[in-house]
């Protein structure tokens, strides 16, 4: 099947937590969240490697909801239910319907950091790709030195596959780093 044809929930929920597809418009409070964590982003991420204008978030928020619609990557952003505070930034990528197998990224505003959002978050999208759009292989991929995003697949017993040396270029590009690979299979 055309993966344009799927069915594929834009509102996913869990106890705390509203996942959405993103939305014109959303790229002010994504931005400002960007721009408040951009310390702890720049390390791991390359669109905070230079801080992005409320404009280029905006440009990319937009293309992740085309994307979203053909089904290219699946991109939620992440809001606390009952406040509507906006957390981080969600959802898969690198998604091949044929096998079919996808990898999740996520990223969390500094201030919404350590409350356990992310791994509630991952849970969810976990469960969502092997129960619903029946994914064989849901992957985590990280950078060795990232210790907070490699802790959330080791709190959801994600298994670990192994790391890839000397694999990736840091993303200031100043020095050659190791991916570690967690993998959720059924």
């Amino acid at each position: 099947m055309n993966p344009i044809l799927m069915e594929i929930e834009t509102v996913l929920e869990t106890e705390r937590l509203m996942l959405r597809m993103p939305e014109y418009g959303d790229g002010k409070i994504v931005n400002q969240a960007i721009q408040s964590s951009i310390s702890e982003l720049r390390p791991w991420l390359g669109f905070a490697r230079e801080t992005p204008t409320p404009e280029d978030t905006e440009i990319n928020t937009r293309e992740a909801h085309i994307k979203f619609l053909k089904r290219e990557s699946l991109r939620f952003l992440v809001f606390l239910k009952e406040t509507n505070e906006f957390v981080g930034s969600t959802g898969f990528h690198n998604i091949e319907w044929d096998v079919p197998k996808l990898e999740i990224g996520y990223w969390v505003a500094t201030k919404q950091s350590g409350h356990g959002y992310m791994t509630e978050d991952v849970q969810k999208l976990t469960e969502y790709a092997h129960q619903d759009l029946k994914c064989r292989r849901v992957e985590i991929r990280c950078d060795r030195e990232n210790e907070r995003s490699r802790a959330i697949p080791e709190r959801l017993d994600y298994d670990f596959e192994g790391t890839l040396k000397n694999e990736d270029l840091s993303i200031d590009g100043t020095q050659i780093t190791d991916t570690c690979i967690y993998a959720s299979i059924t």
